[in-house]
């Protein structure tokens, strides 16, 4: 699947990169880098996507994290997500691009 998607982001894991109710554009079909904010999907979870940054490749899946880890629900408890998608703009409610960084140690 080749393609972009609007994703409204829920609660405040990704604080301060992105906040409860930014709206983003995540694009499919593009292989993440470790430090893209990224659309994911969890085997123990199947029917929930999360935002988060990706920290590393990890056998079947991504590594990924929050970028307010006391806030987050990420690799450390659910292990490797899936990326289907990587997360480049913000739409709302300050248009511009989501920046690229160093993804924190776990």
């Amino acid at each position: 699947m080749i393609g972009w998607r609007r994703v409204l982001v829920r609660g405040p894991s990704m604080s301060p990169t992105l906040s409860d109710g930014d709206v983003v554009l995540a694009r499919f079909g593009r292989v993440p880098r470790p430090g893209d904010v990224v659309l994911v999907r969890w085997s123990a979870r199947p029917g929930q996507l999360s935002v988060k940054r990706a920290a590393r490749p990890g056998g079947d899946g991504w590594w990924v994290l929050g970028d307010f880890p006391e806030a987050s629900t990420d690799s450390r408890v659910l292990g490797v997500a899936e990326v289907i998608a990587v997360v480049r703009f913000r739409i709302w409610p300050r248009p511009g691009r989501v920046r690229h960084s160093a993804p924190h140690s776990p």
